[in-house]
């Protein structure tokens, strides 16, 4: 498995124009503007694929999220990139997300890391098989046991803002 911080990506501007490339690594030490899926998961009863990411992870070890995805390798359109991650973190094939927004994401409190987040959602129904190197926990929640499991637990910044979102989305 390649090191995931010398992964390339595209650097983008503030209006999502590719301006370059850069390794991961780079990317977040200087704090570069790049691409991320977002994937919204539930099962035909409407409940939500939430997990906890591993401690190995680059961005917020050990924190929870209610979306699969991650990074748009350099080259990769969002559609591929949100393929491609949900299949991986999920374990599965054959998963065909819906698009739905995008939108910036600047980290909390003046950070550093900012993103443009594509937003998607799809629907499974069959079993799932979760990447051991990103997925340290997972279960299918009701939307209830999510909004409990947001009022105590650490869940990924980018997260908390792409659900806020979400939940604007489906009810407009």
């Amino acid at each position: 498995m390649t090191n995931p911080a010398e992964e390339l990506l595209d650097v983008v501007d503030e209006h999502d124009r590719v301006i370059g490339t850069a390794l991961r690594g780079e990317v977040y030490r200087r704090g570069l503007t790049h691409r991320c899926v977002f994937i919204m998961v539930r099962d035909p009863a409407g409940r939500i694929f939430v997990h906890r990411r591993t401690d190995t992870k680059l961005f917020s070890p050990g924190a929870y999220d209610m979306f699969v995805g991650g990074v748009v390798g350099s080259g990769e359109t969002y559609a591929e990139a949100a393929v491609r991650e949900a299949e991986e973190e999920l374990g599965v094939t054959g998963i065909v997300p819906r698009p739905m927004f995008k939108f910036l994401f600047r980290e909390p409190d003046g950070g550093p890391l900012n993103w443009w987040c594509d937003m998607y959602e799809a629907e499974w129904d069959g079993p799932v098989d979760p990447q051991e190197s990103e997925v340290a926990w997972h279960a299918w929640l009701t939307p209830e046991e999510l909004a409990d499991r947001l009022a105590r637990d650490t869940f990924v910044p980018d997260g908390v803002e792409a659900y806020r979102r979400y939940l604007d989305f489906r009810a407009a």
